[in-house]
């Protein structure tokens, strides 16, 4: 049997914590930047998990964690 393979577009992208959930960065932090609030924008460069429906999803893509 060949190794599993990660993707590595995901991998980059996703990091698993400790209790098995998956981290990922948040959207809306690239450009256009002016007309956003700075509240808006501190929220935006901190990290949050996956959501539950994506979970499997990401999980597949990252079969070894």
């Amino acid at each position: 049997m060949p190794k599993i393979k990660t993707r590595r577009a995901a991998a980059k992208r996703f990091s698993q914590t400790g209790s098995g959930k998956f981290k990922r960065r948040r959207q809306n932090l690239r450009h256009i930047l002016t007309k956003k609030a700075a509240g808006r924008k501190m929220r935006l460069g901190q990290s949050t998990l996956v959501d539950q429906t994506n979970v499997k999803a990401v999980r597949r893509m990252l079969p070894n964690g």
